[in-house]
């Protein structure tokens, strides 16, 4: 009886390794074919939340500081930004149909032309085609970096190149030279965040924005204020 037991439990042990090997884990795939994974979950995600920011922007420089808020792939938003001007501004805003609409103070809610502060359409940030997700297939020179363990969560790095021209399509006021990025994955190979470097503003210093996500995020209702 006693070796039946013993039996079974090394044929339990060796099924469980057959079947626990058979899935790539994270370390089995290259770079190149986390960022295509990564792509995909942030493709087939629902509804996304995001923070973005930036570490600082030149004196003088129009252009956007910080965006939160949750969106999906319409593409369409709502949450707050914070634009650096000549009189800097924190607002709620939606954008949705192709138009931004931002609530003003002593206005209210009004037509916003992100252009004007050298910022992007948010909501494009989240669509699939010209938005986040296209950069992954964008960078160059892939490098994986360190994992490190953030509570439940282990994280890894993958560094890379992005041509302007990629940027452009994210964020048009970008210049047409390189920047350069690190991608965040989750061991699921979600992407977490991202940093990107480079020639954001015509005429100015490099700026640095760092971009963090959640693709499970809560539902919200996103419709035009007005």
């Amino acid at each position: 009886m006693r070796k039946l037991v013993l039996a079974v439990v090394a044929l339990t042990i060796a099924l469980t390794g057959c079947r626990g090997g058979s899935d790539p884990t994270p370390s089995d795939l290259s770079p190149e074919e986390r960022l295509a994974e990564a792509e995909r979950n942030l493709d087939a995600a629902d509804f996304i939340s995001f923070t973005l920011k930036a570490t600082s922007l030149p004196d003088g420089l129009e252009g956007l500081l910080s965006a939160k808020g949750t969106g999906t792939h319409a593409p369409a938003f709502t949450g707050e930004v914070q634009v650096q001007s000549n009189v800097d501004l924190t607002a709620p805003l939606i954008a949705v149909g192709g138009t931004v609409y931002a609530k003003l103070p002593f206005v209210g809610w009004s037509v916003l032309d992100p252009a004007e502060f050298g910022a992007p359409d948010p909501a494009d940030l989240l669509a699939r085609a010209g938005g986040i997700s296209s950069l992954l297939a964008a960078t160059t020179d892939l490098r994986e970096g360190d994992s490190e363990r953030t509570g439940e969560q282990v994280l890894t790095a993958i560094d890379g190149t992005l041509p302007g021209t990629a940027m452009q399509s994210v964020f048009p006021s970008a210049g047409s030279e390189d920047f350069t990025v690190n991608y965040t994955l989750t061991d699921d190979n979600n992407l977490s965040g991202v940093q990107v470097t480079g020639p954001f503003y015509p005429d100015a210093a490099d700026v640095t924005y760092r971009i963090d996500l959640d693709v499970d995020a809560d539902s919200v209702d996103i419709q035009a204020p007005i």
